[in-house]
């Protein structure tokens, strides 16, 4: 191989900055990629804690429905108790 090829200005100048844009370029790729799946990691997990908390939520409401349905149901009772039409019967 010719010595002199090397002295070629592709060879000391261009040849070195392109293979340091193309480094650069990956590497910044690489950790913005990482980054992106880091961030899609926490998003998912913060989706995952509020479904638990609304479900949570969910059946707090439900028992709280079942306690109105039974104060309903006694109320009525009572009412049909003291009513002055109830007393009727």
């Amino acid at each position: 191989m010719n010595p002199t090829l090397f002295q070629q200005p592709f060879f000391q100048v261009t040849l070195p900055l392109m293979v340091t844009f193309v480094a650069t370029v990956w590497a910044a790729s690489w950790s913005q990629n990482k980054r992106f799946g880091d961030f899609k990691d926490a998003i998912n997990q913060r989706f995952d804690e509020m479904s638990r908390r609304f479900d949570e939520v969910i059946a707090r409401l439900v028992r709280i429905e079942t306690k109105l349905e039974n104060h309903d149901e006694r109320l009525t009772r009572v009412e049909e108790r003291i009513s002055p039409i109830g007393r009727a019967r």
